[in-house]
């Protein structure tokens, strides 16, 4: 092995993880419109945070899981700052843990009403980080 060989391994080492920390950084990018602002973003937030107040009984938010056929009693850790618009719609998600600790994100459905923002659906994304068949946001 020549010493222009050895240099060219951590060359192509440093290319390699230069383009992957791009696609990482425009992956988390595309999950967030910075030209949604202000009250829309705000709107979006507020909507999200009372359908989510509005399912939770005894501190669980509840949901029903079509792809299972249960019951799931989240427990919300926070509110994701993401916002995409899709068509006439908005998305963002929260993360929540079940009661076994799973990591649990949600995408929720926002749709314009008036003058005012309504939450009207929530979708599981993705348990543990494993996106699920049905979902509104990659």
């Amino acid at each position: 092995m020549t010493l222009s060989s050895n240099l060219t391994q951590p060359r192509r080492l440093l290319q390699v993880l230069s383009i992957s920390l791009f696609l990482l950084s425009a992956t988390t990018m595309a999950a967030n419109d910075p030209s949604i602002k202000g009250d829309v973003r705000t709107n979006v937030q507020n909507a999200m945070n009372e359908l989510i107040q509005q399912r939770t009984m005894e501190g669980n938010f509840k949901f029903y899981d079509a792809v299972s056929n249960k019951v799931h009693n989240l427990k919300l850790v926070e509110l994701h700052d993401g916002i995409v618009k899709k068509g006439d719609f908005y998305v963002s998600c929260a993360d929540f843990v079940d009661a076994k600790g799973n990591k649990v994100d949600m995408d929720f459905m926002v749709i314009p009403n008036g003058n005012k923002m309504v939450a009207t659906q929530a979708i599981l994304h993705k348990i543990d980080g494993k996106k699920r068949k049905y979902h509104l946001e990659d």
